[in-house]
């Protein structure tokens, strides 16, 4: 185990350090080599602690070991701890020297680049020992990193957020539906009807939001082409193989530029997210600060 990992589990036992090596690992194996303890250990630790609890903390997946609902409240306990302890042994051993604290928010792109990010930058300079780490992804797995506790904070939308949660809503993300300004002599209806849509993946319904919320979706072609990255998808529109939705403030640039151009007369769609955290029981400054900060 490296040094880094000794100090986040100082406050913990040896049975909640295998299963944080097994949880980040995702097999005993590879937890084994990476605490350079046996895998007969790690497994034994992993079983007593579930008699312990009175529970199954993992199950066998061809995917690796993955937690069950237990076991991420039970991961997040223990990042819980580690933040505490961080904390904790700061204020024990005072000695003038600030510890690092770091913060993870997990969200996606656009909101991430325009908004999380520049708001967060300037919590820095209040805060000399805050340290973030901006986990960008466009993926479902937004709200798994907050629900194992690798992230503190995670941006989601409502349906998203569980009784157990705390959120608070940010303001929209205005959608606007774009193409290449090589297209601005075309008409709407005309690019709609024969040029493709640019989304992410089969499971963005952001461009048919749009096009429904504007009786548009019936002009529209079925075919899309996706493209998981949004640098990537923002290229393939700029060049003309297709069209597509991006946020109004990700795509300012752009607009300013001349790359891109707005269609349906540059009207939006309102896409809300909220800021989803768990309580802690004495939250540090900084903690409540990053939420009144992200709006």
């Amino acid at each position: 185990m490296n040094k880094q990992m000794k100090k986040m589990t100082a406050l913990l036992n040896p049975q909640l350090e295998s299963f944080i090596a097994v949880a980040k690992h995702k097999s005993v194996h590879a937890a084994a080599r990476a605490t350079h303890i046996s895998q007969t250990a790690i497994t034994q630790r992993i079983l007593n602690l579930e008699q312990r609890l009175q529970t199954t903390l993992f199950i066998r997946t061809p995917h690796g070991m993955q937690l069950t609902s237990e076991g991420e409240k039970l991961l997040r306990y223990c990042h819980t701890v580690v933040d505490f302890s961080q904390e904790t042994i700061s204020e024990l051993t005072n000695s003038g020297i600030h510890t690092i604290q770091r913060v993870k928010i997990s969200g996606p792109t656009s909101i991430m680049v325009s908004r999380i990010i520049p708001s967060c930058n300037l919590l820095m300079k209040k805060f000399p020992q805050l340290y973030f780490s901006f986990d960008i992804n466009d993926t479902n797995k937004v709200i798994d990193a907050l629900r194992t506790g690798e992230s503190q904070f995670s941006i989601v939308e409502l349906e998203e957020v569980t009784r157990d949660m705390k959120s608070k809503r940010l303001l929209a993300e205005e959608y606007l539906l774009v193409c290449t300004s090589h297209w601005k002599k075309r008409k709407l209806l005309e690019i709609l009807q024969s040029e493709r849509i640019i989304d992410f993946d089969e499971t963005d319904p952001m461009t048919m939001n749009y096009l429904k919320k504007f009786d548009l979706f019936d002009y529209a072609q079925s075919d899309r082409l996706f493209v998981n990255r949004t640098e990537s998808l923002i290229k393939l529109v700029c060049d003309g193989y297709g069209y597509g939705v991006l946020t109004k403030e990700f795509s300012r640039s752009f607009l300013k530029n001349k790359q891109l151009i707005a269609l349906n007369s540059g009207r939006t769609f309102d896409h809300p997210l909220h800021l989803a955290w768990y309580t802690r029981p004495e939250p540090p400054t900084y903690f409540q600060a990053i939420i009144n900060a992200i709006t």
